[in-house]
């Protein structure tokens, strides 16, 4: 039967290791990253500034939704690392089968939710009257296309925790590829399909989410990937109550993680969207061109969890503190390279989003050129996060990122607002980053987490976890 591109993230040079896991990782998030941004090309270069504003508030009501399920997929992915790397294939289905019960159900019920609340939500971010219309239309069709996408999240999450990065790296290209190629198609129409403006964008990104989903399924099935399920192991689907406590209790803190973000974010388009429309669409555009300034630190904190939880698995902690340095080393090159590369060419790049003779061009590029650097040092914080979670200590992250994100970053913005203007929301990024970065060094060297303990998935007739034996030494199942 033929068989994935795993990895044993547990052997051989670790800089080496880290930027063959890392690469295909970054590949993804340059395509998703891509694929996001050339839609917002045409959107706003076919239906013009207050459009690209309505995605702009749209994508941050998406982001909430997505962090209310996204830290159970985390946490069933670092138990599936730890799993492969006492070399237990069986365990690592017994995970993917709870969490797919849990994370579809959870996706369905957040998306209706997120439906119903989507007006409310709206009008709380003070969203202009004129982008209001707009925004609503876009979320109606692009929540559908959320159930489809997070279980393939959860999927190539699972694969990543596998040592697998190749296989996400090309089902992104697929959804992507499509998503970018009938976006035009069903924004102006062509020959019987109908223009369907801000709508058809949404609707393409439905078709692309779906198609690639399924695409993904097969490959797995006819590769034989370790995290199929076939005959009697579908009854993983059905929770296994012992596994369903230690996602919940890990994934809510991971989860909350993601909802300060989102919650924060949407405080701050709140404070933006008074402004006016060009600040929003100005802010919008250099938003796109931070997802990219992020990739590098999002490629190397995921390559570091993966190794790391495989290694804490293994129980070769010799190389969790090696792995560590190493991805901060990678995150300063690579952040900090990106940064100065997108400062000296930023207008030339918000000229793609905004046109050339907008006066939101000016605003962004301000708004870029103090907030950019500061994402250099989150990187830092991103990859000690990402060591830290490997062993399924959770806590102390979520409560660094929400003092950074509240009393420092929305604190400063909405404090010296008076003062200083829009630029006080500028400026409170830097703030938030570097408070950010030395609380979670100083929690890195002192705070204990290496203490922390994941159980493995139970075997039937268990009547205590893995977790409390030595790992297994048993070679790795075929499958």
């Amino acid at each position: 039967m033929a068989r994935g591109p795993q990895q044993d993230l547990t052997t051989g040079p670790i800089g080496r290791t880290l930027l063959v896991f890392a690469l295909p990782t970054l590949g993804s998030s340059i395509l998703q990253s891509l694929n996001g941004s050339i839609n917002a090309i045409w959107i706003g270069q076919f239906l013009g500034e207050r459009a690209l504003a309505a995605t702009t508030n749209a994508n941050i009501i998406m982001f909430l939704l997505i962090a209310a399920v996204f830290g159970f997929g985390m946490a069933a992915t670092i138990l599936i690392g730890q799993n492969m790397g006492r070399r237990d294939l069986d365990a690592v289905r017994r995970v993917l089968g709870t969490s797919v019960g849990l994370f579809t159900l959870l996706s369905i019920v957040t998306v209706v939710v997120g439906l119903l609340a989507a007006p409310a939500i709206l009008r709380v971010l003070a969203t202009p009257a004129e982008v209001y219309p707009l925004a609503l239309a876009y979320l109606r069709v692009i929540f559908v296309a959320m159930v489809p996408g997070f279980v393939a999240v959860l999927l190539t999450m699972a694969l990543r925790g596998t040592g697998d990065s190749i296989t996400p790296l090309k089902f992104m290209a697929l959804g992507s590829a499509i998503d970018v190629a009938l976006n035009p198609l069903l924004i102006r129409g062509f020959g019987p399909v109908p223009a369907l403006g801000i709508e058809g964008s949404a609707t393409a990104t439905l078709i692309a989410n779906t198609v690639s989903l399924i695409a993904l399924l097969v490959y797995i099935y006819r590769r034989d990937l370790p995290i199929r399920l076939r005959g009697a192991e579908w009854r993983y689907i059905l929770p296994d109550p012992a596994l369903l406590r230690t996602i919940v209790a890990k994934g809510v803190p991971m989860g909350l993680q993601m909802l300060v973000v989102s919650t924060s974010a949407l405080a701050m388009i709140g404070l933006v969207n008074r402004h006016g429309t060009a600040t929003t669409a100005a802010y919008g555009a250099a938003n796109q061109l931070w997802t990219y300034i992020q990739m590098p630190a999002m490629a190397v904190g995921a390559a570091v969890s993966a190794m790391a939880a495989q290694n804490i698995g293994a129980g070769a902690w010799s190389r969790v503190d090696r792995i560590t340095r190493v991805g901060i080393v990678t995150n300063l090159a690579l952040t900090g390279g990106l940064v100065v590369l997108l400062t000296l060419l930023d207008r030339h790049v918000l000229w793609l989003f905004l046109g050339q003779d907008s006066a939101a061009v000016d605003i962004a590029v301000r708004i870029n050129l103090i907030a950019a650097w500061s994402f250099v040092l989150f990187g830092v914080s991103m990859v000690l996060s990402a060591t830290v979670r490997a062993n399924g200590s959770v806590i102390g992250p979520l409560v660094i990122l929400a003092l950074a994100m509240f009393p420092l970053r929305l604190g400063m913005a909405a404090g010296l607002a008076p003062s200083w203007g829009a630029d006080a929301i500028w400026w409170s990024f830097p703030a938030g980053s570097i408070g950010s970065m030395l609380m979670m060094i100083a929690f890195y060297r002192h705070g204990g987490w290496r203490r922390s303990k994941l159980p493995a998935a139970p075997h039937e007739g268990e009547e205590q976890t893995m977790a409390e034996c030595q790992p297994a030494a048993k070679t790795m199942p075929v499958g």
